[in-house]
Parts: C-alpha cells; sequence; structure tokens
C-alpha cells in the first residue's frame, strides 16, 4: 500500500484513533471538563444563597430587616430561570463543537454526574 491508500482509509475508518481522538475523544473531554465545573459552581452558588438566606433569616428575628414570602419566592424563582438558561447556553454551545456535537454534549452531562 502507498501513503495515498493508508491516509484515505484511516480518513474513511470512523474506528480508527485518529477519528475518534478528534471527532469524539477531544470533545468529550471538553464537554466533561464543562460539566464537572458547572456542577461545582452551582454547588457553590447554592451554598452562598443558602447562607445568604439564612442570614436575611436571622436579620428578620432580630428586626433589622424584614423579609416577605412573595419576595423571597421571587427571587428564587429569578435565580433559577437564570441557571436554566445559563445550562442552555452551555449545551447549545456544546453542540457546535463537532458536527453532530453528541460526544460533547454526553461528555457534559457525565462532567455533571461526577461533579
Amino acid at each position: 500500500m502507498n501513503t495515498h491508500s493508508v491516509e484515505a482509509v484511516s480518513s474513511s475508518d470512523i474506528f480508527s484513533s485518529t477519528f475518534l481522538v478528534g471527532n469524539v475523544g477531544a470533545p468529550f473531554v471538553i464537554g466533561l471538563a464543562v460539566g464537572y465545573f458547572a456542577k461545582k459552581m452551582l454547588r457553590t452558588a447554592l451554598f452562598l444563597g443558602g447562607a445568604t438566606i439564612v442570614l436575611l433569616f436571622v436579620g428578620e428575628h432580630y428586626h433589622v430587616i424584614d423579609i416577605t414570602d412573595e419576595k423571597l419566592q421571587h427571587v428564587a424563582t429569578a435565580a433559577a430561570e437564570a441557571a436554566k438558561s445559563s445550562g442552555g447556553f452551555l449545551v447549545e454551545r456544546l453542540t457546535s463543537i463537532t458536527s453532530k456535537g453528541a460526544s460533547a454534549v454526553g461528555g457534559f452531562f457525565v462532567g455533571l454526574k461526577l461533579g
């Protein structure tokens, strides 16, 4: 076999290491890293949000501030919508890495599970 026929076979072989690393492996690792980071940041944000709410409750108990349930629910709803839109943005961006985007999005969800 000459060099040209080997290159033609490897570029059309979907199970070759060159094809898999470039089209499946690297996007999967990128998605994995983004998913892992996203879950860690979500946990951190929830921790800080919970701490803030507890401090607000303590301030309300000592009559420093006044909090209504409606205001608290409105803020929680707005935060949930912001988190949902940022998650959608990440998945949308990861789908554009490869032609199908399946490996990057798959890596994202695995990263969410591992994080």
